[in-house]
């Protein structure tokens, strides 16, 4: 009986989960600030990073997720794709590559307020 209680919340867990990933639609956007890097090392996807690409890190998107990011400042958009991990500083949501945040218009302050959303 035990074994059924705990198989019964496994599926109801994963259930859910999928419910909200489903639930989540490209309108849907994620705002906060967000910053940028020029590193030549490997990536935690494990290719080698490119500063002059659009992409980005992100805590949780999986790896080759696209997301367009908007500069609130100014309105710029671009496309990123998700191929690392971070920010690791609180309070910032994203780590841009410094191709992206020179199309967004930041690279002077380092940091801006973006909004995000999956393509």
């Amino acid at each position: 009986m035990k074994k059924n209680t705990q198989t019964a919340l496994v599926a109801v867990t994963i259930a859910a989960g999928l419910m909200v990933g489903a639930s989540v639609s490209p309108a849907a956007a994620q705002c906060g600030r967000a910053s940028w890097y020029a590193l030549h090392s490997k990536t935690a996807s494990g290719e080698r990073m490119n500063p002059s690409a659009m992409t980005a890190a992100h805590r949780s998107l999986p790896f080759g997720t696209k997301l367009k990011v908007t500069n609130r400042n100014n309105g710029r958009s671009v496309v990123v794709r998700i191929n690392d991990r971070g920010p690791f500083i609180k309070g910032r949501v994203l780590d841009l590559s410094k191709g992206a945040a020179s199309r967004l218009g930041f690279i002077g302050s380092g940091h801006t307020s973006v909004c995000m959303a999956r393509v």
